[in-house]
């Protein structure tokens, strides 16, 4: 039911202090005026707390020669601001004011918006109220009680023109209660929740392979000296060397004999048989202060190779061959085949041909990284930099307590944009929005444009109450970022179509559909979503069930006993 304040009993002291026959008048009729504020209880919406005052004078009230100026004010801890005030008068006063008949029934219809500040958890909306009389002794606007119709004094409207608290405070005592508390439930989505992590690259075992070819003539196995001394075999060479005595790195080496496809089968396979064991001798030689066991075995003909080869060569008509030689399965048909494509295309004679008759030497490098457990000491002990940037990342996502020096030092030594992304995340959960905007802008310096930092650009905006900035982002962002944007703007039930969770729970309360904010909230046990159902069960009346979820969620969280003391939507259990 909606909640009218009168302006009639005060009408009757004002008369007798003014002198003003009309107001005397006016204070005998059975009827006054009535005002009325929507919503009773104060709502921030997007930064913004507005209400809509209507005022209702009955038909042959109102005077000709009277005039009331009447002040929204909004009153809250440390201070009050004042909104536009609007005039009623009677036809025979000349104030721009709204001209009310004498004769008629007159509805008026006023909005308020004020910007919203954290003071204003506990408010009041209040209307002050000003008297005049082209025929009494109040011949300018004066400020009366608007509660029980006494004009100030002399003193007292002085104090009224100062801005300090006692100004404050009189202001206050004279003015007339319209609408009590603020619901502030919209600043209670969870932002940062919804920020996403750049994903790490991190592998317990990294694995590094290193190929070499011993390259052959035509139908010989023997190794020439040239052949041991190119710059692929000395590069695996010392990749071998780098890993000795490497407690983490496990090395496996291999030795595979090949015959180029354009022999006899008979023949190749014999020629890469002795090819492994020739060049097996060779890399048992190469690598003897290695240690290593050094296995070898054959393949015979390379056709893998020969197609791998053709595709990454220059020649014109390449995939015309490959096309042919897909169309045989017998090894002698392909054979055969190739000799006709070898003596229409010399290319494939020496461009190809000659590097598929060899030995292949592999080395397999298995590294085993660090130990959660030698990652988290190094960082707790300030060693961060001696670790590797996925390192840095991987334990940042998986031991939250030491996530913000992890990022820091990788951020600082590596400028990875996605340490400084995941930094903001950190920071955004933190409440730190301004040092987690920056975060973000450094990612973007640093090239990143990935779909994680557009979201996080969003979140972060919205978290700081600019709901215009967020929305820019919110154009390209995820869904789910979009509905909380317009859920930030007090459209709830668009939002609540993609949202889930926490955050749908939130919107859905907003709605005023507590059934399906409850069944959001199920399996969620965190301080948060105890606190939200403490709200739920108040608004349904259940006060045994709201201190019961109060109780848990400041149990888990404290800090929430100092904002349920403020929550207009907890009143009743205070």
């Amino acid at each position: 039911m909606r909640k009218f304040v009168t302006l009639f009993g005060l009408f009757a002291v004002v008369c007798t202090l003014i002198g003003c026959d009309s107001y005397k008048k006016m204070a005998d009729q059975p009827k006054a005026i009535q005002i009325s504020c929507t919503p009773e209880i104060l709502v921030l919406n997007d930064g913004k707390i507005a209400a809509d005052i209507s005022a209702v004078i009955p038909a042959g009230y109102f005077k000709d020669d009277v005039a009331l100026k009447i002040t929204p004010i909004l009153f809250f801890e440390g201070g009050a601001i004042t909104g536009e005030p609007f005039i009623l008068q009677g036809k025979k006063m000349t104030l721009n004011g709204m001209v009310v008949p004498s004769d008629e029934a007159m509805a008026v219809h006023r909005s308020v918006e004020f910007d919203y500040q954290p003071a204003m958890d506990i408010c009041e909306l209040k209307l002050l109220v000003e008297a005049m009389s082209k025929s009494g002794k109040l011949k300018d606007f004066t400020t009366i009680n608007a509660n029980n119709g006494a004009v100030l004094s002399a003193t007292q409207l002085a104090i009224l023109g100062r801005d300090d608290n006692m100004s404050y405070s009189l202001k206050y005592e004279c003015s007339r209660s319209l609408a009590a508390g603020l619901n502030t439930l919209q600043k209670d989505f969870d932002f940062a929740e919804v920020m996403q992590p750049e994903a790490n690259n991190y592998k317990t075992v990294t694995s590094n392979v290193v190929k070499a070819d011993l390259i052959y003539g035509i139908n010989s196995a023997v190794l020439s000296e040239s052949a041991v001394k190119t710059d692929a075999v000395a590069a695996l060479k010392q990749s071998v060397d780098e890993n000795i005595g490497n407690d983490r790195a496990q090395q496996s080496v291999y030795v595979n004999g090949y015959a180029s496809p354009d022999g006899p089968e008979k023949l190749n396979n014999k020629l890469s048989g002795e090819r492994s064991q020739s060049g097996l001798r060779a890399v048992q030689n190469l690598l003897r202060d290695s240690g290593l066991n050094i296995d070898a075995a054959a393949y015979g003909e390379d056709w893998e190779g020969f197609k791998e080869a053709v595709a990454a060569s220059n020649i014109e008509d390449k995939d015309l061959i490959l096309q042919v030689l897909s169309m045989y399965t017998s090894s002698a048909e392909r054979e055969q085949e190739i000799k006709n494509i070898a003596s229409v295309f010399g290319d494939l004679k020496t461009e190809v041909l000659p590097q598929l008759r060899r030995a292949q030497v592999i080395t397999t490098t298995d590294i085993t990284g660090r130990t959660d457990a030698e990652i988290v000491t190094a960082v707790k002990n300030g060693k961060a930099k001696e670790l590797t940037l996925e390192e840095l990342l991987y334990i940042a996502e998986s031991n939250p307590e030491i996530a913000e020096p992890a990022l820091r030092a990788a951020a600082e030594k590596y400028g990875d944009a996605r340490a400084y992304n995941n930094l903001a995340v950190i920071l955004a959960k933190s409440g730190d929005y301004d040092g987690a905007l920056k975060a973000l802008d450094k990612a973007a310096k640093a090239g990143s444009k990935s779909e994680e930092l557009n979201n996080n650009y969003a979140l972060v905006y919205l978290a700081k109450g600019d709901t215009e900035k967020a929305a820019e982002y919110a154009q390209v962002a995820s869904s789910e970022v979009q509905a909380l944007t317009a859920a930030a703007m007090g459209k709830y039930t668009a939002a609540t179509k993609e949202l889930d969770g926490y955050n749908a729970a939130v919107a859905h309360v907003q709605d005023g559909n507590f059934a399906a904010a409850k069944k959001a909230l199920e399996g969620d046990d965190s301080a948060k979503a105890d606190y939200l159902r403490a709200v739920i069960a108040a608004k349904e009346g259940n006060i045994s069930d709201a201190k019961t979820y109060l109780t848990s969620a400041i149990a888990k969280d404290p800090s929430l006993a100092a904002k349920a003391a403020k929550d207009i939507n907890l009143s009743t259990l205070r």
